[in-house]
């Protein structure tokens, strides 16, 4: 089924508009590797929400990237991917801008909105920008296959030192003063180190080659893998 053509308008600024293209997702937000960028916006996060066309729903839908304020459709904050229908209004956060999603009859030739407001009209529209900055390269939407997000021990050897420190420490153990520093200090050490766990975030490409990525917190690593799902329309359960 072809999907019909459609296009975002700047509820505040109508002459400001933005072709949706089926094959290429319409990521929204102040960074410069938006397709639709809007650095001057208020409320708007780096990577904010992302407009598709989905062939499970056979629609365009409209998914929230893990912004800070929320995207908002028919008032409702979104938690998933929501069909659009024509008229619809896309909040983007509390008081961040509106953009209006329209049906169109033919496929007008028009650029993003806000980057033609946000630049001199002498400077390239953004539309042209695909990608998504992964480990500092940038990779088009079309070449990743998936992304996840793998846990692993920073010191995966840790118990095997804390082990030998425990059995060397038997030397001592006819100077107490000596013996229980010593034996306190490699328990804190195993429990403190031992706790200590790298995040990678692995990005899979179609060509086989994959990006890796390491965080030391996990919810900010799931969070990137989050987002990268949602632009791609992959699912976000683990």
């Amino acid at each position: 089924m072809t999907p019909h053509p459609a296009q975002l308008r700047l509820r505040d600024q109508p002459d400001k508009l933005a072709r949706l293209d089926p094959a290429r997702p319409l990521t929204i937000g102040r960074e410069s590797n938006n397709r639709l960028c809007m650095p001057e916006q208020l409320g708007l996060s780096p990577h904010h929400a992302v407009v598709r066309h989905s062939n499970s729903h056979q629609s365009w839908v409209v998914c929230d990237w893990q912004s800070a304020d929320g995207t908002f459709l028919r008032g409702e904050r979104l938690q998933q991917c929501r069909p659009l229908a024509d008229g619809d209004e896309i909040r983007l956060g509390m008081r961040g801008p509106v953009l209006i999603f329209e049906l169109t009859a033919a496929a007008p030739a028009v650029q993003p909105a806000a980057r033609a407001a946000a630049a001199p009209a002498a400077q390239p529209p953004a539309a042209a920008v695909s990608s998504l900055d992964i480990a500092g390269q940038q990779i088009p939407l079309e070449q990743i296959r998936s992304a996840t997000v793998q846990s692993l021990p920073r010191h995966p050897h840790i118990f095997s030192w804390w082990l030998l420190v425990c059995l060397g420490g038997l030397l001592l153990l006819p100077f107490p003063v000596l013996f229980w520093p010593l034996e306190l200090a490699a328990l804190a050490g195993w429990i403190l180190l031992g706790s200590r766990k790298e995040h990678t975030l692995t990005v899979e490409l179609r060509d086989g080659r994959a990006q890796r990525r390491s965080f030391a917190n996990r919810l900010t690593a799931l969070s990137h893998r989050n987002g990268i799902r949602k632009a791609i329309g992959q699912s976000l359960e683990a």
